[in-house]
């Protein structure tokens, strides 16, 4: 491996100690107050733009916020195929900026500055894909256009919903193309998307979404009638977390069973011996598992905490 793998994954191995880790989130669980799980973050590595005041949201999206600098900080370390995997890894950050700007687009006027105060786009830096461009639409016609221009491609309506659907699915079937190692993520976190849009919500995916979607999950499961046929059809890339989800209600759990099978891969392809993608891909799961476990440690702080709200599914915040 040349000198950018090595320089990568030395930065990568190094980022674990930005973790909070499972003893750091404990401590914020148990907090009583969210003001008092602010002040313990105001001395971790999730201390920016956390401060006794912050709403839930802000607090959460500050703790989003230092994940992404972290993967900016870890991409500007590799050679250049390594920062295509941290780009794919993440994806999130634009979908989430072009959802926020397409609400944005579509509300009344009066409060359209107050939907931009309340989420500022993401700084993505060269962890962009098409960000420039889909911010200077106008319309939600254009920002589908743009999207069709672009990598994520067509997602088949100018909806929030067909374009927050379409955008994951890309973005999903991408990963595993780029990360074969988290090819196995990639096809299960689609699986819990289609399964919650047609089988809870009960909506739909785009002719064109699904389309897309099949290449990881299979004609038969997109075409699939029920949530029990959907789940016998799923390949076993993706069938794997829905083991013993037997109703579509209960997906959630599988939410939380994804995110430490995420976990735990990291921690194996973090230690992984040589120069190469793995520990780097492994450093960013164990970075993302982490802020994602810290948001949900926050949202139970701001209900009144304590140590006997830690189990795992209570910390099924977003991602």
């Amino acid at each position: 491996m040349g000198a950018g793998w090595v320089a990568g994954v030395t930065r990568a191995r190094a980022l674990r100690t930005r973790c909070l880790g499972t003893e750091g989130i404990r401590d914020v669980v148990a907090s009583r107050t969210l003001d008092d799980a602010l002040r313990y973050l105001a001395a971790t590595p999730y201390r920016h733009d956390v401060s006794p005041g912050t709403t839930p949201d802000e607090a959460q999206r500050a703790v989003s916020a230092t994940l992404l600098w972290h993967l900016r900080v870890l991409a500007g370390w590799q050679p250049a195929t390594g920062a295509d995997v941290i780009r794919a890894l993440a994806a999130g950050f634009e979908i989430s900026n072009t959802e926020h700007h397409l609400r944005a687009l579509v509300a009344d006027p009066r409060q359209l500055d107050a939907e931009r105060r309340h989420a500022p786009p993401y700084r993505l830096g060269a962890l962009a894909m098409a960000w420039t461009r889909l911010a200077r639409t106008r319309t939600p016609s254009e920002l589908r256009t743009a999207l069709a221009a672009s990598v994520w491609g067509d997602p088949g309506g100018d909806s929030p919903a067909a374009v927050a659907t379409g955008m994951r699915v890309s973005a999903a079937v991408r990963l595993a193309i780029t990360v074969p190692d988290a090819a196995r993520w990639a096809a299960a976190r689609l699986a819990l998307l289609f399964g919650r849009e047609v089988f809870i919500v009960g909506r739909r995916m785009p002719e064109v979404s699904a389309r897309r979607a099949a290449r990881l999950l299979g004609t038969r499961a997109v075409g699939a009638g029920s949530y029990a046929d959907f789940r016998q059809s799923l390949p076993v890339t993706a069938r794997w977390v829905l083991d013993e989800v037997d109703e579509a209600a209960g997906l959630w759990r599988a939410e939380a069973r994804w995110w430490e099978a995420v976990e735990r891969d990291g921690h194996e392809l973090l230690h992984r011996s040589g120069f190469g993608p793995q520990p780097v891909v492994g450093a960013v799961a164990l970075l993302s598992a982490d802020a994602w476990r810290t948001r949900g440690a926050l949202e139970l702080a701001a209900r009144g905490g304590g140590p006997g709200d830690w189990p795992t599914e209570a910390l099924d915040a977003p991602g």
